[in-house]
Formats: C-alpha cells, structure tokens, sequence
C-alpha cells in the first residue's frame, strides 16, 4: 500500500441536520466531486436518511419522493400481514418485492483549493429524487467535466425501474437538466471520461445479473450523445486475487495522463474475520491506453487504499472504502481521492502520483 500524505474526515452524520424529525441521518457519503473555475472543489454527498418510525401496531412505513420539481416525501404505509420480512433497512413483502424505509439525496458542499476545507454547506438538499426519477431515491454521484459542461452520473431507485443509473447536465455545477436513465437496471459505477475518443464519448460501466458466471466487473460503453450507449463489452479484471477476478467497478471518472487514463477502482475481497465471513471493499488503479481505453495496460495489482479494521459498517458485515472522486491538486503532483467510509463518513486522501504510478505493473 503506497504511503498517504495526508488523510481527514470531511464529514460525519452529525455534522448535518435531517431533512425533517421523522428521520435521522446514517451517513453522509460517496461523493461526487469536480474542482470548480475558481479552483475550489464541490462535492456531491450523498446523504443517507432512515425513518425515526419505521412501524407500529398494525402498519410498517416506508419513505418516498413526490415532488414533481422540488424536495417533497410521502410516507406509505403498508399492512403487516402483507409482509414476509421486516429488517432495519427494507420491507420485504410476500410476493418477493420490497421497499426500504430510508431515501438518499445530495448535499452539495464548497471546499477550498486545498480539498481539506468545508467553505460552505447548502442548508437543503441540493439534488433529490423526483416522482418521476428516483422516487425511492438518489446514490453515488460521479461528476465529469467535459468541455463547458458539468456532467453528473447518479443511481436512481424507483418502483419501475428499480436500480437504474441516470444523467444530469449543468453549466455551472448547481442548476441541473435531468436526462434520464443511460444504463438500466442493476448497472451501476457508471463514470464518463472526460473527453472524446475518436470522436465518441466513453464511459465505464458495472452490469449485475442475478445469474453469473463471473463476478460483477468493469464494462466500456460508447456514445455520440451521452444518452444513448452502445457497443459494450468486458474490458479485462484490473484486480486480481489468486486466480480469481473479485468484484470490481470504477471509482471516480478516469483522469488523463502522459502514460494513460488513469482509473481509481474498488474491489471486494472476502474475509474471515473472527469465524464470520466480512466483505472488504479496497480501493485500487489501473492504466488504460489513451486511444483504446478498452486496453488495459497497467494495474497496481495490490490495493493502495485500504479500510481501517474498525471502519465496520452500521448494518451488516462490510469494511468499506468506496473511491468516487479524484482531482489533481494545485501543484498537480499529488491525487485527492474522496471516499465513502463504512457508509457513514466521507474522507479525502492526498496521495503521490507518482507513487500510484510506480505501483502499476504491465497487465
């Protein structure tokens, strides 16, 4: 693991407030994240917001978006002999379909050149779901500047279209225009790159299936309008364990480098830890080539981030650190890379560019 020249929690659940008493906050993570004109940094956090009051007597309640263009929550309540399950998290109902009780938004927040510094905080959510995209809410922005356009990727959930990935353009990274689903159902990590390659856009893309011969892993798309995408395909494991390819998709978008586009990517590697199974999410880089990004050439081959082995998720059995943005300092020698830790807080570390490089080894 190469060495962090400096580390800091951005922000924590108690840092901000919940969008109203009938829910407290869990987490405040995975943030988008681009350097703005000014060279300050914005961010896009997800904000991960549970119902106080999940049930009573005779009724389990679940939270959804309704606001056709501003922040606006209904909360549903459904029999309980409709249900098969109940957990912290979701409802399970008897014909297999589920809802959850928590929603997700953004908070959009300033920081100074440095990357270390909190400027300001927006008081509402910045960027929520609709009753038209995300009514069950948004996840893990990426944010993309292609030419004069900020370009946001996000996960929308919603009764129809279930786990989708979605776009939104903006001229100044504040006031966005909502272009629907790009990437349909369980097809996550979606991260545009920030220029044309032959004369087409490109993104990184992560396909799920419930039926698999190998594990979930990075797919490249094409586009001439960044809306519709075609001619996908496999790119190569860029992180190995042993003989087996783990779990794995795109961190933050890939930035451009003398050497090759440069993509921070997680992996999930399993564990026994104390007689119980743990996930453990890691964050690596590989190297693509600059005119076939469908070319691996390089990876670290070892992770050069690593979860703390008391960064354990609220719920459940993971350690996580979840890369989704990464910007070159002001002097251009060093990477910040904003990460989600646990599903709780955000972090930013600084690391040496050149010490990522030195760690990747030909493919």
């Amino acid at each position: 693991m190469i060495k962090i020249k400096e580390k800091k929690i951005i922000i924590k659940p108690e840092d901000l407030p919940p969008s109203s008493n009938k829910f407290e906050i869990l987490g405040v993570f995975n943030p988008g994240a681009v350097r703005l004109a000014n060279r300050n940094i914005v961010l896009y956090v997800r904000v991960w917001e549970r119902l106080v009051k999940t049930e009573d007597k005779n009724y389990y309640y679940a939270p959804r978006m309704i606001g056709k263009k501003n922040f606006k929550i209904a909360i549903d309540k459904f029999k309980k002999e409709t249900a098969k399950t109940k957990s912290d998290l979701d409802i399970v109902f008897k014909d297999g379909t589920k809802r959850i009780t928590f929603i997700s938004y953004f908070k959009r927040i300033i920081l100074d050149k440095t990357g270390f510094n909190i400027k300001s905080i927006d008081k509402k959510p910045s960027f929520y779901g609709l009753h038209n995209d995300g009514e069950f809410g948004v996840e893990d922005p990426r944010i993309t500047k292609i030419g004069k356009w900020y370009v946001m990727t996000y996960v929308s959930l919603s009764k129809e279209q279930n786990i989708s990935t979605s776009l939104a353009i903006s001229r100044d990274c504040k006031n966005w225009k909502r272009r629907g689903i790009i990437f349909g159902e369980q097809d996550k990590d979606v991260v545009i790159f920030p220029q044309k390659v032959k004369g087409k856009y490109i993104a990184f893309d992560r396909p799920e299936s419930s039926f698999q011969f190998s594990l979930p892993h990075i797919w490249i798309a094409y586009s001439d309008n960044l809306e519709s995408w075609g001619d996908l395909k496999p790119v190569g494991c860029v992180y190995k364990k042993g003989r087996t390819c783990p779990r794995n998709g795109a961190g933050p978008p890939p930035l451009k480098t003398d050497r090759g586009w440069l993509l921070i990517y997680h992996a999930v590697e399993e564990k026994q830890e104390n007689n119980k199974e743990v996930y453990k999410y890691i964050v690596g880089a590989a190297l693509f080539d600059l005119k076939n990004p469908e070319k691996v050439i390089a990876t670290t081959g070892k992770p050069i981030l690593l979860p703390s082995k008391e960064n354990i998720m609220v719920f459940g059995t993971k350690r996580v650190i979840f890369p989704t943005g990464a910007i070159f300092d002001e002097s251009k020698k060093n990477l910040l890379i904003f990460s989600g830790e646990s599903d709780r807080v955000t972090s930013v570390s600084k690391v040496n560019l050149k010490d990522i490089l030195k760690e990747l080894k030909r493919f």
